[in-house]
């Protein structure tokens, strides 16, 4: 998920020069990425959360863009898939919590 996030802003900036795209998604690539370091260095709970605050924001904000320009690509492929992660990792994080996993 880092690589397509960050590879997907280098191609938002390429085609229309959007700074915004750009930061946005070398921003959340960098938090996957993270997030990922965390689940395989011992903080899977913290990896785990992180990855989905990261996942549903993506999701609204994405979301609501695709709602405004009744686009499907990019705006609203990157909020499904973004959505489908976000249950993953909260699925993830209760199962931790029932499973009473402390970071």
């Amino acid at each position: 998920m880092a690589v397509v996030m960050a590879l997907g802003g280098a191609m938002g900036y390429a085609k229309s020069r959007s700074t915004a795209s750009l930061v946005a998604g070398v921003a959340s690539g960098s938090l996957f990425a993270l997030s990922g370091y965390l689940i395989e260095n011992g903080r899977p709970l913290y990896g785990h959360e992180l990855a989905g605050v990261v996942s549903v924001l993506l999701t609204a904000t994405m979301g609501r863009r695709a709602l405004r320009t009744s686009k499907i690509m990019p705006a609203g492929a990157i909020a499904a898939l973004n959505l489908a992660h976000a249950a993953y990792q909260w699925t993830k994080v209760n199962q931790m919590f029932e499973l009473g996993h402390k970071n």
